[in-house]
């Protein structure tokens, strides 16, 4: 116990230095600007990421570190919260080989190495997430019905952090409706009063949803809607695939090999395996319908993880311990290209290159191409870079999305500025924000040589006043930290 606790020491420790040397993606630029106007929702998710990173920044400062600061520390908390659920859940014997065996298993899986360095709502998510599973866990392994109240609290957390967590919602609840112990549990206030508490924490961002037009509710649901047969092999291999990817290909066997023995243990009545087997398969079932239709990326179906890692860890063979070294082996040059980026990979290949290298550059390029104008970018995570980089300029976001945003929306730049634009773009840029819109060269983002990214640039000035119903959508971000 005492030596795996000091690897997760040591293991944490490492996960700072990455954070604070590795630079931010696109989207960790965006939902810094989020910290910096914080609000009840946002179009594309609930706020807890946007209120770990304010935490964060006031903490460390508003540098890498800052922002990811509590990613390490929820992955390393989590770890001991998995452990107790793994203990928890399955047959009093051999709890402490199961708790240590989860444990190693999710920290060994690619999907909890970068997660654990990065901040997305991924990151509150699968901490929240483990934190109901280990609740759950003490409810059925003490029998006390107030643990369901910090499981409850959980799960409106992990709501908070991310919609996706209404599926291990439902896999519960299938639970309780589906087994004898479940049903037990349904004839006490408990299980209901935790569905009452975690709604009472998600109301704030149902409120927020109601006064923006369900934005947020419509944008994620919208999904769903989806059906393109044709494609469905694809998708449903990509999938996979993926998921192969983050698990690390041992890994990921296992935990198939603990779900399909959650499965079997549960229809033999053992409580624990089957509320393991309920969160896991009703969430991939809709994760398997969704592939009919659309892609499902591939950090989607990481809220099944913990409860994989435990099931796991009943059955676990002597060679769980090679695929852990395997899972650690992915992950460290991945670590290690972040933060240092030694080995010289084409562009396709290294996706350290495409996300995070040359933001720095690429910005004091852009800002003396603008010279005293603003800068401006109609793709988010561009604009958020932009913002982060260049704290003494006008820096403004040109989308819809904007409109949502607590955000200054006047005194946004007047005369000329520069738009900048990726060249993946195809499109041409919505001449209906500029009276001005002239071709003004191009830049490239990149790293020791190697370009990330093209960028093309157009001398703008905003339409003065916008047409109606586009006054919202420029707005003014923060670039102080």
């Amino acid at each position: 116990m005492r030596l795996w606790l000091a690897v997760l020491l040591l293991l944490t420790l490492l996960r700072f230095a990455v954070c604070g040397l590795a630079p931010l993606s696109p989207d960790e630029s965006y939902y810094w600007v989020w910290s910096r106007a914080l609000a009840p929702g946002y179009l594309d998710h609930p706020p807890m990421v946007a209120l770990w990173i304010r935490a964060g920044t006031l903490l460390c400062g508003g540098g890498p570190l800052g922002v990811r600061l509590l990613a390490p520390v929820s992955a390393a908390l989590g770890t001991l919260l998995l452990a107790s659920a793994a203990a928890d859940l399955g047959d009093p014997g051999n709890r402490a080989r199961r708790a240590r065996v989860a444990a190693v298993l999710m920290n060994a899986t690619l999907l909890s190495g970068v997660g654990s360095v990065t901040m997305t709502p991924d990151t509150p998510l699968l901490f929240f997430w483990t934190a109901a599973l280990a609740a759950l866990g003490r409810v059925l392994a003490t029998g006390r019905g107030a643990w369901w109240l910090p499981a409850g609290l959980a799960l409106g957390l992990a709501l908070d952090s991310k919609y996706t967590a209404v599926l291990t919602g439902m896999g519960v609840a299938g639970w309780l409706l589906a087994t004898a112990g479940g049903r037990r549990w349904l004839r006490t206030p408990w299980p209901w009063l935790a569905a009452l508490l975690a709604l009472a924490v998600f109301t704030p961002v149902l409120l927020w949803n109601g006064a923006h037009g369900w934005a947020s509710f419509a944008r994620q649901g919208g999904r769903t809607a989806d059906w393109h047969p044709a494609r469905a092999g694809r998708y449903l291999a990509e999938l996979a695939g993926g998921q192969l990817g983050l698990a690390t290909p041992l890994v990921f066997v296992l935990l198939v090999l603990g779900v399909m023995n959650a499965v079997h243990e549960g229809r033999r009545g053992m409580v624990g395996p089957a509320l393991l087997a309920w969160v896991t398969l009703l969430p991939l079932a809709v994760f398997v319908q969704h592939a009919l239709g659309d892609r499902v990326q591939a950090n989607w179906p990481g809220l099944l993880y913990p409860q994989a890692a435990a099931a796991a860890a009943a059955v676990a063979p002597r060679w769980w311990r090679q695929a852990a070294v395997l899972g650690f082996l992915v992950t460290a040059p991945v670590y290690l290209q972040a933060a240092a980026a030694p080995f010289p990979l084409p562009r396709r290949m290294d996706v350290t290159l495409q996300r995070l290298a040359g933001w720095p550059a690429l910005a004091a390029s852009v800002g003396a191409a603008a010279g005293p104008g603003f800068v401006a970018a109609d793709e988010y995570g561009l604009a958020a870079e932009l913002a982060r980089a260049l704290p003494d300029r006008t820096v403004l976001g040109v989308q819809p999305r904007w409109a949502l945003f607590a955000l200054p929306h006047g005194g946004r730049g007047a005369g000329t500025g520069l738009l900048v634009r990726s060249e993946r773009r195809h499109d041409a840029p919505d001449g209906r924000y500029w009276s001005t819109l002239v071709p003004d060269g191009e830049l490239v983002r990149s790293r020791n040589g190697v370009v990330a990214e093209r960028y093309r640039l157009y001398r703008v000035r905003l339409r003065d006043p916008l047409p109606s119903g586009l006054d919202n959508d420029v707005a003014r971000l923060p670039t102080r930290w």
